[in-house]
Formats: C-alpha cells, sequence, structure tokens
C-alpha cells in the first residue's frame, strides 16, 4: 500500500497515512495527534530514475570540472559525489584522500603525507596534482 504524507492544519504536525490506491479520496483522514480532519496531503520527494551513463555523463559535465585543480575542498567533494553515483566502495585509502581534500589539504601535500598510497611504486600511480 502508497504511504501517504500529510500536515496538520491544527496542531502543524506531519504524519503518514498508508492506505490503498482505492481508499485514497475515500477514506477521510485525521490527525493522530489531535484527531482533527483539518489535515493537507503533502507532496514528497520525487525521485527518477537514471541510466548509469546519464549519471556520469552529467558528472563529466566541463562546467563542473573547471577549477578543480585549486581548490581541494571542491575536488573532493566531487570525488566522493563520483563514488556515490558510481555505487562502489572503493576503499580506505580512496576515503582518506577525499577527507583530506575537503578538510583543504592540496594533492601535493597528501602525496607527500601518504607516500606508499597507490601502486607498487608509490604515490597515486603517476598521477599528478590531479589525480
Amino acid at each position: 500500500m502508497p504511504n501517504y504524507q500529510y500536515a496538520c492544519s491544527a496542531c502543524r504536525k506531519r504524519f503518514d497515512v498508508f492506505m490503498s490506491y482505492e481508499q485514497y479520496g475515500t477514506l477521510p483522514v485525521h490527525c493522530p495527534h489531535c484527531k482533527s480532519d483539518n489535515v493537507q496531503r503533502r507532496i514528497g520527494r520525487i525521485r527518477f530514475a537514471r541510466s548509469e551513463d546519464s549519471r556520469l555523463e552529467d558528472l563529466a559535465d566541463p562546467s563542473k570540472l573547471a577549477g578543480l585543480e585549486d581548490d581541494p575542498k571542491a575536488l573532493g567533494s566531487m570525488m566522493r559525489e563520483m563514488s556515490s553515483e558510481m555505487g562502489e566502495e572503493l576503499g580506505p585509502e580512496f576515503d582518506e584522500v577525499v577527507d583530506r581534500l575537503e578538510s583543504g589539504q592540496s594533492p601535493d601535500e597528501i602525496e607527500e603525507a601518504l607516500p606508499d598510497l597507490g601502486d607498487d611504486s608509490g604515490g597515486f600511480g603517476g598521477m599528478e596534482a590531479g589525480f
């Protein structure tokens, strides 16, 4: 059964009501807190499905990438968003780098602090400041 969100105009509390599609619009709704029938339906957040290609294409939008090399916090946020969109756990090393970027540490400072991070040759696999 669908979950419908309501707000009571009398006591200002919000609540959910579970009812079937057939019941919606015919079944009277009362506030469970004050029993008032002066309630109004609230529309919840709307979500829509997007393909993985569409999500990754949006993340690679050049306007979102401008200036990242000069802003470690923005770079860290973008990396965290990309990780979230990919839906894969990238490990504690990735989280450590992103946390450091979001705190304002530069990629060069991170590479100095974590010289063994990355591939067997050390560093970030040969990637310089832009990862």
